[in-house]
């Protein structure tokens, strides 16, 4: 136990540093950096060759973060939220402000995600939250080990932690609209 949290410590680290990493959510293996960092998200961007329209999911470590985003959630939202998380399952919320244009890309929405995983929220509560796209370049087959994933990135991400070959899929995504809660991936 203490190896993996010297492991989580070290990530912790280039993290906070605006580093960017590959480490297992609680789902797949993402590749993640601050989300509060527009040059970390930018680096994801590029590393993954993903379209620039498109948003990516933002960890958070405790339904407060969504505040930092200038995320206000109505009670009837948070119950919603409180039946989902901690969870897999990504949800889809409005963000109106431009200072966050550079992760909402104009879709004035962003994703996020609160994981079931107890020791990721931990991290999280220490990072900050962190965007957590899965480990591949866009269009291909997430990574499902550490092996696939240096195939992808090699030496450009700052650290991997290695968790085994993870056989889960990607996050449930939804999204909350007016009460209502619409399933856009499964």
């Amino acid at each position: 136990m203490k190896k993996r949290q010297k492991v989580f410590q070290e990530a912790k680290e280039i993290l906070t540093k605006g580093g960017v990493g590959v480490l297992p959510t609680d789902t797949i293996y993402g590749i993640v950096g601050s989300a509060l960092r527009p040059k970390t998200v930018e680096r994801i961007y590029k590393l993954r060759k993903r379209n620039p329209k498109k948003p990516m999911i933002i960890l958070v470590g405790l339904m407060g973060d969504l505040k930092r985003f200038g995320v206000n959630i109505d009670a009837k939202t948070k119950r919603i939220l409180k039946r989902f998380w901690p969870g897999k399952v990504s949800i889809i919320l409005p963000c109106l402000s431009k200072k966050f244009s550079y992760l909402h890309r104009g879709t004035k929405t962003l994703a996020f995600r609160l994981p079931a995983k107890k020791s990721l929220r931990a991290l999280l509560r220490k990072t900050g939250p962190l965007v957590a796209p899965s480990a591949n370049i866009e269009g291909k087959r997430p990574a499902r080990t550490i092996a696939e994933a240096k195939r992808y990135f090699g030496n450009k991400v700052d650290f991997y932690v290695d968790a085994g070959q993870l056989a889960d899929r990607p996050s449930k995504i939804i999204r909350i609209e007016n009460g209502k809660v619409f399933t856009l991936r499964l």
